[in-house]
């Protein structure tokens, strides 16, 4: 008997009452969770901001409506999406060439297409992923997050690096003394008291822009409804959806791996959309998954709850328009050392210890080399994912292209001859199948034994139809036997109808 359907309501609540109204424990991890990330937030959507082209209230807002949205329709807990990178390079030359109004307008269109992709079951395209890619995209991620430190940390006043050392001593050993509150928090608030008590000039938050002064309102895109419209935006909004959805679902399936928990991925694919829907009606300017904030909160902070993404937004709002004054203070070196010990323990060191090489095959580390270069490069994480997915297929086809084998026994009275075909026939193995057999020298019968082959592909039943066909005109007859029920299927389907003139 199957299951009754699940309301709407039913769907956003969960099956499974959360832990934190149960567990003071779990509710004090995830409120400070929520604050350390809300402050690490503030800074990277402002930086985002300006890749984007847009005032530093726009970033901060698209982070408040993505975290807070996906709080409660997304498939992964504890994951934070907000406004990242990725997303502002897309939108960045639209906004450049047509303005703020059609930037907003693709974010919406560009959560319509998520919707419809997750719909349609893109998430399960994730399990063709092969780990190798994912590890190449883990350590490219944590290279990123450091790179992205690195202006902070150059040309800056010398009181700026006994700071950063002494915010990363702080999150190593302040662990040590007690869990009970989240190092980086700790750390960012003793920069912070040192900084004003000393009168410290190091670069603060404030010095990357303004700080909203009042929640968002919603509206409608200022652009004018027409087809000219839509197809001016909707290039863009196609590169958003897909570039927001390849980074959400990578780090759906990372922190997946990190606490050892299932997630719908076909939900988060429409959590990410109606996600960017909501950030584009209040003008937002977008975004997916961040995989440095996850890592603060799921890997730092121990947060593991949907309470941690939605008070990380909710904490950014009132941090900024309550808290501004002292949120500007902030030396920029506290927030450097948070992410600079993120991306350290981001990046799977066992991956590249000699060990591990030694034993890893030569195409697995290809393919996580070419994935981390991709990534570096381009500092696009989705181009980095599929040239790597891209080579491992090609790698694999290599592989198995001389996997099948052909074995030749002929009876006593050399009248016929046995082939036995072991292995999977399809594009790439089937090529040299043709030259296997001696059409000259065998008996006038001929046996083809497939009982321990498979047939993929119209590749692999063109291949035997020119088997037959050498054979037939030396005046030899071919027999095929122990097809399974599929590759028959495909043979009798296909035999004879892939060769102009049949």
């Amino acid at each position: 008997m199957s299951s009754p359907a699940l309301s709407p309501a039913a769907w956003l609540r969960g099956s499974r009452r959360p832990s934190w109204l149960s567990d003071p424990k779990v509710l004090r991890t995830e409120v400070l969770a929520g604050l350390v990330v809300a402050l690490a937030l503030i800074p990277e959507a402002i930086s985002f901001s300006i890749i984007a082209g847009v005032e530093p209230a726009i970033g901060l807002i698209a982070s408040f409506t993505m975290a807070v949205t996906i709080a409660i329709v997304g498939g992964r807990p504890a994951m934070i999406s907000a406004a990242t990178g990725a997303v502002a390079l897309v939108i960045a030359p639209l906004n450049r060439e047509h303005g703020f109004g059609y930037l907003v307008a693709a974010v919406v269109l560009a959560g319509v297409f998520q919707i419809v992709l997750g719909a349609l079951g893109v998430a399960r395209l994730m399990r063709f992923v092969p780990r190798s890619v994912m590890v190449g995209f883990v350590n490219s991620l944590a290279i990123l997050i450091f790179l992205a430190q690195v202006p902070e940390m150059t040309n800056v006043p010398w009181p700026v690096y006994p700071l950063l050392a002494a915010g990363l001593a702080l999150m190593v050993f302040f662990p040590k003394v007690t869990a009970v509150i989240p190092a980086p928090l700790v750390s960012i608030v003793i920069l912070t008291v040192i900084t004003l008590a000393a009168g410290i000039a190091v670069p603060t938050v404030g010095d990357k822009g303004d700080l909203p002064s009042a929640l968002p309102m919603p509206g409608l895109p200022d652009v004018p409804f027409t087809l000219d419209t839509l197809t001016t935006i909707a290039p863009y909004a196609l590169a958003m959806a897909l570039v927001g959805l390849m980074e959400s679902l990578m780090t759906a399936k990372l922190v997946d791996d990190i606490t050892d928990t299932h997630s719908s991925k076909t939900r988060e694919s429409i959590g990410q959309g109606i996600a960017n829907i909501v950030t584009g009606f209040f003008g937002g300017m977008g975004g997916c998954a961040m995989i440095g904030q996850t890592m603060i909160n799921v890997r730092v902070s121990g947060a593991r709850t949907r309470l941690s993404t939605f008070l990380a937004g909710a904490f950014l709002m009132v941090l900024c328009i309550v808290f501004g004054p002292v949120v500007s203070d902030i030396p920029m070196a506290a927030l450097v050392a948070v992410m600079v010990m993120v991306s350290f323990a981001t990046f799977d060191w066992h991956s590249i210890a000699p060990k591990t090489l030694k034993r890893m095959p030569a195409g697995e580390i290809t393919v996580m080399v070419v994935t981390v270069a991709c990534v570096v490069a381009t500092h696009n994480l989705a181009i980095g994912v599929v040239a790597g997915s891209i080579t491992a297929m090609v790698i694999f086809a290599k592989r198995v292209a001389h996997v099948a084998e052909v074995t030749a026994a002929t009876d006593p009275d050399h009248a016929t001859v046995v082939y036995r075909v072991t292995g999977e026939l399809f594009f790439a193995s089937s090529n040299d199948l043709v030259g296997r057999f001696d059409y000259a020298g065998d008996p006038d019968k001929v046996v083809i034994d497939l009982s321990a082959a498979h047939i993929w592909d119209a590749s692999s039943v063109a291949a035997l139809d020119a088997i037959e066909t050498k054979y037939t005109q030396r005046g030899k007859t071919v027999e095929i036997i122990g097809l399974n029920g599929p590759s028959a299927h495909i043979h009798k389907t296909l035999s004879g109808e892939l060769t102009a003139g049949t």
